[in-house]
């Protein structure tokens, strides 16, 4: 049957302490092997965010579309900066000494006059209100890329629908070259 084995010696006498006890090592090197999968798998499968590229229609060649005097707003880039601007037809603006100077400036600059523009059409364009406004953008020959783009942005931060960018007439390129 069932035997009961006792020990000869007890240990517990002269010469011997307390057992010790030892806790069991936990092996983390699986844990590490794991997470550092974990960690490869999520960089190789999330997508970050991808670049956005403005979308830019040009106009078509042939003769150019009618637009109302009222609804649009041409900008003219040119060297150092310098941003000149006229409400309607461009050949009006020469003859009556109509064109304004303004920059890039954040508080005053072509941001304000997209924007009073936009309230001048919400106010008397009661068929499209701002969503009339079409700005176009005339780099002349000394503009810098970083000026068209800064143009650029200026439509995307006012929420400007319809824009062009296109090259600056014979008589806007006379007028710019007689800039100071």
């Amino acid at each position: 049957m069932t035997e009961i084995n006792t020990p000869a010696i007890d240990r517990r006498g002269k010469g011997f302490g307390k057992p010790k006890r030892h806790s069991p090592r936990t092996d983390m090197t699986p844990m590490v092997d794991l997470g550092f999968i974990l960690i490869t798998f999520f960089v190789m499968t999330v997508q970050l965010s991808q670049p956005v590229a403005v979308k830019l229609n040009m106009p078509k060649e042939g003769d150019p579309m009618p637009l109302g005097k009222s609804d649009a707003l041409t900008i003219l880039l040119d060297d150092n900066d310098r941003i000149y601007y006229y409400h309607g037809d461009g050949k009006e603006a020469l003859a009556n000494n109509r064109i304004f100077t303004t920059n890039f400036s954040v508080k005053d600059g072509i941001g304000k006059v997209i924007r009073e523009k936009q309230q001048w059409l919400d106010e008397y364009n009661k068929k499209e209100g701002r969503k009339g406004l079409m700005l176009l953008i005339k780099p002349g020959n000394k503009a810098s890329y970083k000026n068209v783009i800064d143009a650029l942005d200026e439509t995307m931060i006012n929420a400007v629908k319809k824009y062009a960018i296109l090259a600056t007439d014979p008589a806007e390129t006379e007028w710019l070259k007689k800039q100071p």
